[in-house]
């Protein structure tokens, strides 16, 4: 599955096309490399999303092949960790 397809799937980023665009602007990572927006993800995957001053880390647990409902998103993507990006780093 496609990583873009993959974070609007699994509720990560809510529109395809702002996934796309995060992929390119190279804020998000597949174990610890820089993904394009049709790298292939698989199950046991890490993913890297820096988004809104925010990193999130989540591990791949299955591929949704339709967007989920809110509940259902930890059956997909397990939050590994999460922290906010301080002002003076950024």
């Amino acid at each position: 599955m496609r990583l873009d397809i993959f974070l609007r799937n699994a509720g990560i980023i809510p529109r395809r096309s702002r996934a796309k665009e995060a992929c390119e602007e190279g804020l998000v990572a597949i174990d610890g490399t820089v993904a394009k927006p049709s790298a292939e993800v698989r199950p046991g995957q890490k993913l890297r999303v820096e988004l809104n001053m925010q990193v999130r880390e989540y591990e791949i647990l299955d591929l949704p092949r339709v967007p989920v409902a809110k509940k259902q998103r930890e059956n997909y993507a397990e939050l590994l960790s999460h922290s906010r990006v301080d002002i003076d780093e950024w």
